[in-house]
Parts: C-alpha cells; sequence; structure tokens
C-alpha cells in the first residue's frame, strides 16, 4: 500500500507544524513530515537534511520517526542531536545541507511539540506547509529509496564561532543567566566558561517538564526568578531563554525588564554606528519609540509583518543587517547569518554593555516614556477575523486617519497608536494600544473599543491592562 498521510487541520502553522503530543501530534505525523519534507527536498535537487531536536520528553521518538522518513525518501540525514535551534541553524548553513527540520515545541507548554523547517537557506513556512499538507494527503511523494544517516557535533564549533563575535571592553561584567531548563543547557554551561566576567546560570539542566517556570521569557511572571537573582547577586544584567533558545529576554541592573522594542533600540544603535544608514526592521506590534529612535541613530526603520518567518525573508530581501520582533526573536545578519539565536544576541548586548560608561538602566530609563496594554486576544471565527480587519481599514480610511496596514491595521494618532490584527495561527484577533500618556492611552482603547463594537464584536477587556513601557 502506499504511502498517504492525514495531518491533524490545527497542526498546520503559518510558520511551523504543531500540536499536543498524543492528541494533535503523533510519531506518525513526524514520519509522514520525514517522507514528505524528503520529497519536496529531493524534488528541488537536494540529498542532505540536518535534523536537531529540543529537550522535551516526547523529542526523541518525533526526532527518530523524524529521520526514518527522511531516509525512506532518499535523503542523507545529519543528526545534530539534542540543543537549540540556532544551533541546527548554524549546522544547516555552515555545512550546506539542502534543508533542515527542527524538533521543538519552541515556548508552548510541555505536552506540545512540532517542528520548523528550512529549506535551503530559506525558512519553509506559510503556503509551503499547506502544500506538504497537501502532498502527504495525496501521496504525492518520491519513490522509496534507502537513505543515510549519521551523527554530526557542531556545538564545538558552534560554541567558536558565537565567542568569536564577542567585542566587550575591560569592563568585567556580573550576569545571570535563565536557561530556564531549555535545550541550550548544555551549549550555555560551555559557553559561559569561555566568556569574561562573573556568570551564574540558573535552570541550567535540560528538563522537558520545564519545572522551573514556563520556558517564555516575554511574559513578565517568568523573569521573576530571573530578577529576584540579579538583585540578589548585584548583577549587571539578566538574561533568559525560550525552550529552543531563539527567542530571549534581558533585565537590566535594577531588574526591570527591556521588552523586545527596547531590546532592539540598543541593538540597532550599535549595529548603525559601523552602518549607518541601514535598514532595521522590526514587526508591526513593536512601539513608534522604537522606530523613531532607529531614525535618531542615522537609521532607516521599516515596520514589517509579525512572524520570524516573514521577518528573515525581508531581511533577505532588504539587505537589513539586523530585525527584530516583541516577542524576542532578534536576527543579525551583520556579522552573523540571519536567522534568529538568542544565544548570539546575547553575545553581542554583553559585548554592548562592557563598553558601556554607565549601567545598562541608564539607557532603559532615557528612552521616550510610553504607557501600554500587554498584547490580548479574544476569539473571533476563522472565517469572520480577516473579514473584521477590513471592515475597520475600510472605516478609518474614509475618515482619513493615518493608518498602517502592513499586518492588520495599525492606526496612529497624537496620542499614540493602537493595533488590531488577525492572528495566522489562531482564530482570534490581537489588539494592543500605546499611548504617550495615561489618558492618551485611554483615548486610544475607546477608540479601537468603538471600531470593534462597530463591526459587531464584544471587545476585549482592557481594564487594568495599563504599563509603562
Amino acid at each position: 500500500m502506499g504511502f498517504t498521510h492525514a495531518f491533524a487541520p490545527t497542526s498546520l502553522r503559518e510558520y511551523d507544524i504543531r500540536g499536543i503530543v498524543g492528541q494533535t501530534l503523533h510519531a506518525a505525523d513526524a514520519r509522514a513530515i520525514g517522507r514528505t519534507f524528503g520529497s519536496i527536498v529531493s524534488r528541488a535537487g537536494g540529498t542532505v537534511v540536518a535534523v536537531g531536536y529540543d529537550g522535551r520528553l516526547s523529542s526523541p521518538e518525533l526526532e527518530a520517526a523524524l529521520v526514518e522518513g527522511l531516509r525512506l525518501s532518499g535523503m542523507e540525514v545529519l543528526r545534530v542531536g539534542c540543543g537549540p535551534t540556532p544551533m541546527l541553524y548554524y549546522a544547516a548553513t555552515t555545512l550546506e545541507t539542502d534543508g533542515c527540520v527542527m524538533v521543538t515545541g519552541s515556548h508552548n507548554p510541555p505536552d506540545y511539540n512540532g517542528f520548523k523547517m528550512m529549506l535551503g537557506r530559506k525558512p519553509f513556512f506559510g503556503a509551503q506547509i499547506q502544500e506538504l499538507g497537501r502532498l502527504a494527503a495525496a501521496g504525492d511523494v518520491v519513490e522509496e529509496a534507502a537513505g543515510l544517516e549519521r551523527t554530526v557535533d557542531v556545538a564545538q564549533d558552534y560554541i567558536a564561532r558565537l565567542i568569536s563575535d564577542w567585542d566587550g571592553g575591560d569592563r568585567i561584567l556580573k550576569v545571570v543567566w535563565d536557561n530556564g531548563n531549555s535545550s541550550a543547557g548544555d551549549i550555555l554551561q560551555r559557553l559561559v566558561r569561555l566568556l569574561p566576567g562573573q556568570h551564574t546560570v540558573l535552570n541550567g539542566a535540560i528538563d522537558g517538564t520545564f519545572p522551573a517556570h514556563h520556558p517564555d521569557p516575554t511574559v513578565a511572571k517568568n523573569l521573576e526568578q530571573l530578577i529576584a537573582a540579579v538583585a540578589e547577586k548585584g548583577a549587571d544584567l539578566g538574561i533568559a531563554f525560550d525552550g529552543d533558545a531563539d527567542r530571549i529576554g534581558v533585565v537590566d541592573n535594577k531588574g526591570e525588564i527591556l521588552w523586545g522594542d527596547q531590546l532592539l533600540v540598543v541593538l540597532a544603535r550599535d549595529v548603525l554606528k559601523g552602518l549607518p544608514g541601514a535598514t532595521i526592521i522590526a514587526d508591526v506590534k513593536a512601539s513608534q519609540v522604537l522606530f523613531d529612535e532607529v531614525e535618531r541613530a542615522g537609521g532607516t526603520a521599516l515596520m514589517w509583518k509579525t512572524g520570524h518567518s516573514l521577518i528573515k525573508a525581508k531581511m533577505a530581501e532588504t539587505g537589513s543587517p539586523l530585525a527584530g520582533e516583541m516577542s524576542g526573536h532578534v536576527f543579525f545578519a551583520d556579522r552573523w547569518y540571519g536567522f534568529d539565536d538568542a544565544l548570539y544576541a546575547a553575545i553581542r548586548v554583553l559585548g554592548i554593555v562592557a563598553r558601556m560608561d554607565g549601567p545598562l538602566s541608564d539607557v532603559k530609563e532615557a528612552l521616550p516614556h510610553a504607557v501600554s496594554t500587554p498584547e490580548l486576544r479574544f476569539d473571533c471565527d476563522d472565517t469572520r477575523k480577516f473579514g473584521v480587519i477590513g471592515e475597520v481599514a475600510a472605516r478609518l480610511a474614509a475618515s482619513g486617519a493615518q493608518v498602517s496596514d502592513i499586518d492588520g491595521v495599525r492606526v496612529r494618532t497624537a496620542d499614540g497608536w493602537w493595533l488590531l490584527r488577525a492572528s495566522n495561527t489562531q482564530a482570534v484577533l490581537v489588539a494592543r494600544a500605546e499611548g504617550f500618556s495615561a489618558d492618551g492611552l485611554e483615548r486610544l482603547k475607546a477608540d479601537l473599543v468603538h471600531q470593534l463594537k462597530a463591526s459587531g464584536l464584544q471587545a476585549p477587556d482592557f481594564s487594568g491592562t495599563n504599563a509603562s513601557h
């Protein structure tokens, strides 16, 4: 009987394939991904695929099934082993493979897992993932073959390459790292032994149950342990990772969180010293402060769609040396390879802080002040969510509002801005507002609520959500 496979519809997402293990994701899905992705690589003239996996309890089984499927499609599989997602990207880039697949649940709860892919040097996402699902359902794959596999150890080379871009001064830093039991644990332990300064690593052991806290450094609650340790050690800064170490979180010497756009200001200023006028990309969720500060530093600020795959594609198109998202993905392409790597971003942050005359907190405190809501998500039927965006955009255009429609609707006023966008991966709408004063923020929220009600929706509850930013 020939090969066919039907994936759970919810697992084929915009940027990856992901599900709940034992419910919407099984070893059979991993095998089918290998069989189908391997066929796509083969038809593109490729023969070699690198594979890695994170520290989740289900990852070894899924990785083995994935490798089996790739081999059945005639691939030579390079098994990188357990480690951070960016180490696999590094292996695929430096070994010049024809594709790569990472088994990872990223920042999601322990019972989730999934697959991130690259085809050649480019992210594999969007319509390509949907096409993979179609090919699997139709059994449209290459003839079964006997592929090969071999284990490759790139850890030492990866760590050496990370260290080679250390550019700090003579200042000796105290740094607290919260690995969050992520798959970066072993690499991080080896890395800090080579870095100057005094380093404390929290939750260094790889543990897919994430016993300390949820593996998402963009949520303040998950940084409480790190903040306490920074205070206890009198550290210069703290750094945290998500479950597969492609997202970074940073707190300053006072324990204040540098959100993704604030961190990008720090990084952009440094990059622009050597590349004046360069294009710096941030996603549509980022603050207006970021875009203004990039321009003030002599750069060209470019707002783009949310999603790490979309950002990477835009960087390649524009030749941007640096990009970032509010979600903590940071992409360097000045001296690095253009993929999101929290370990590499940490090296660059440390270098900047080591060259500063004062503490990191001075930078955060000097940024223009704004008051914002967190990102709020509320249910909206998949068949309706994009229609709502269109209705709101049409009403605003008719009123002469200053609107960006890059990814949803982002409205700028004298008070600040608000954003309404449809999630690419869930049946929800996403709302956020940022004002340059508390009163301004209230006016922005009222305008957003008005637009939602005009489309017949129940607006999210913004009460008690204001926070300084």
